[in-house]
């Protein structure tokens, strides 16, 4: 059972430890549970990947979004008014949204220890009312601002009309919980510590 947000709490978002909830349990390195890092990860990422069941068929979509870390207890999609993950959502069935964050390539001297240095977030919650048009208007500024730092309206791009409102769509997801998680360091293959040993081993960083 997740905890309530409080405005004392110092964690960005203030629900449980990710391992005290079923559905959010870290069951493979649970180690590697970064919960404080998941409002940033989120703040930081480009593509979200939004899973959902219709009818007992799974589905998967790649979808843009906005998340403001100051203010932690939503994500928005930015997608179609007439999608079938936007009907899906009006029925304020449960969905699922993962994002990942992707540091380095990890090589080893051993096949079996190539990795991937990662960050990533996953979050369970629910749809709820979409917000009026003025917020979504100030969403959309937002999510540009966030995707194009320093790109302001009026300047860089025009205002958005609200022709332009009524063809795209804001998706509030509330929040239920989440759980995060990342890989860091070096490769970590039997012989990856030995210079001597032939083959190579180390990271290619991307971040």
């Amino acid at each position: 059972m997740t905890r309530p947000l409080s405005s004392t709490t110092t964690s960005p978002f203030a629900y449980a430890d990710e391992r005290t909830t079923n559905r959010a349990m870290l069951r493979v390195h649970p180690d590697r549970g970064i919960p404080d890092e998941a409002a940033s990860i989120l703040a930081e990422g480009v593509v979200a990947h939004v899973a959902f069941a219709m009818e007992g068929q799974p589905f998967v979509l790649p979808m843009t979004y906005h998340f403001d870390a100051s203010r932690p207890t939503s994500v928005y999609l930015h997608g179609g008014h007439h999608s079938r993950l936007v009907r899906h959502l009006a029925t304020r069935a449960p969905v699922c949204i993962e994002v990942t964050l992707v540091d380095g390539l990890v090589y080893s001297r051993t096949a079996l220890y190539h990795s991937v240095n990662y960050r990533s977030v996953v979050v369970f919650g629910r749809a709820v009312d979409a917000p009026p048009a003025e917020v979504q208007r100030a969403l959309l500024h937002d999510m540009v601002a966030r995707y194009y730092p320093g790109r302001t309206a009026g300047r860089d791009y025009e205002a958005i009309p609200d022709a332009h409102l009524g063809a795209t769509a804001f998706i509030e997801i509330a929040i239920e919980e989440w759980s995060a998680k990342a890989r860091r360091g070096g490769p970590t293959g039997p012989r990856d510590a030995d210079p001597a040993a032939p083959g190579s081993a180390g990271v290619i960083v991307l971040r």
